[in-house]
């Protein structure tokens, strides 16, 4: 799945979790694809299950592209 790197950064922030939205924002490309950014992801400290429950809540809305 695809999404922007400023949706979720703006997501974390929404969210409170500023330390999360820093990394990414220095860590992952622009557009993000969870399979293939993966690791970077959970470098950042997001892994593969927190990032697709916010998916699933539409935390992202239509910020998704499959």
């Amino acid at each position: 799945m695809k999404l922007t790197k400023k949706a979720l950064v703006q997501t974390l922030r929404t969210e409170g979790d500023h330390e999360m939205a820093d990394k990414v924002a220095a860590e992952l490309p622009d557009e993000i694809d969870t399979d293939r950014d993966a690791a970077a992801l959970e470098a950042a400290g997001l892994d593969r299950t927190q990032l697709m429950a916010h998916l699933a809540g539409g935390a992202f809305g239509t910020t998704l592209s499959p």
